[in-house]
């Protein structure tokens, strides 16, 4: 099982880059970003945005926060958990995805989601009764204009012919995508578009996993299908091995550098042995 970390940057937060080296000096396997390109300030929905902490409304662009990690280290992997494509221009969110896997030489991840605040939904022209297959259409897309030379996609929500986009990603055929969502239905939906799964922790998620890793294949494929699982605790990795998780992303709050290298060395002294040895 590997390690990483999950945090929203911020301004008095550690640079991304120097967490990013700090997290591949100490031996963990990869730093994954959030995504909100906004907070509403006002909602009818208001208990989505009700209790929110701060680094929600004052975290960084993901793509801006990947690009100096990536420049920063040489073998961690990097990733958003997750992007909300929801709220993204396919033809754009492409772009960058590929920017990010280039400039880390085919370390990036893309965990996607549709999104929870239905008023930051909303606000980017997305109802939020679509936002599953409004997901799926932008997603696939994506995967038209890595592969494609000359790319076309013509659906419901998103429709165009004749796009070309460079560069392309480094990993081929794209970077793995890895489907959010804890509901019943989740696992057709990383059959059906996605190449992992990437669960939040909730109750009865341990249960869920076992059970996805037992059963859920890829068409044509006897391999289980890999497991990202955010938001977990230190002290549940026996619990999460034990389910079949293949990566742990520790959520972190925004720490200045002083104090989240001490709490980064904390963990890796609990870890200890599962930890790589550098």
């Amino acid at each position: 099982m590997k390690f990483g970390f999950i945090m929203f940057p911020t301004r008095d937060a550690i640079p991304p880059g120097a967490f990013g080296r700090l997290l591949e000096e100490r031996g963990f396997e990869s730093l994954f970003m959030p995504d909100h390109t906004h907070i509403p300030a006002v909602t009818p929905e208001r208990y989505d945005v009700l209790g929110l902490a701060p680094e929600f409304k004052n975290g960084m662009d993901a793509f801006v926060a990947l690009g100096a990690i990536a420049e920063a280290t040489t073998t961690l992997q990097i990733g958003t958990a997750v992007l909300l494509v929801t709220e993204r221009d396919p033809i754009v969110t492409a772009k960058e995805v590929a920017s990010v896997d280039v400039l880390s030489g085919g370390r990036m991840n893309f965990g996607v989601g549709p999104g929870w605040i239905n008023q930051e939904m909303r606000n980017h022209g997305t109802e939020p009764a679509t936002r599953w297959k409004v997901m799926r259409e932008r997603v696939e897309a994506m995967k038209e204009i890595w592969t494609g030379d000359i790319a076309a996609y013509h659906g419901d929500f998103v429709n165009f012919e004749h796009v070309t986009s460079w560069p392309k990603p480094v990993r081929r055929p794209h970077p793995p995508i890895l489907v959010a969502g804890n509901g019943p239905t989740v696992a057709r939906r990383v059959v059906a578009y996605g190449d992992e799964w990437i669960p939040m922790v909730r109750p009865g998620v341990l249960d869920h996993i076992a059970e996805f890793k037992r059963t859920v294949r890829k068409p044509g494929s006897d391999e289980p299908i890999p497991v990202t699982l955010f938001g977990g605790d230190i002290d549940d990795v026996a619990a999460y091995a034990a389910a079949g998780v293949d990566r742990v992303l520790f959520w972190v709050r925004p720490l200045g550098t002083a104090a989240m290298t001490k709490t980064v060395d904390e963990m890796a002294r609990i870890l200890g042995p599962r930890l790589p040895t550098l």
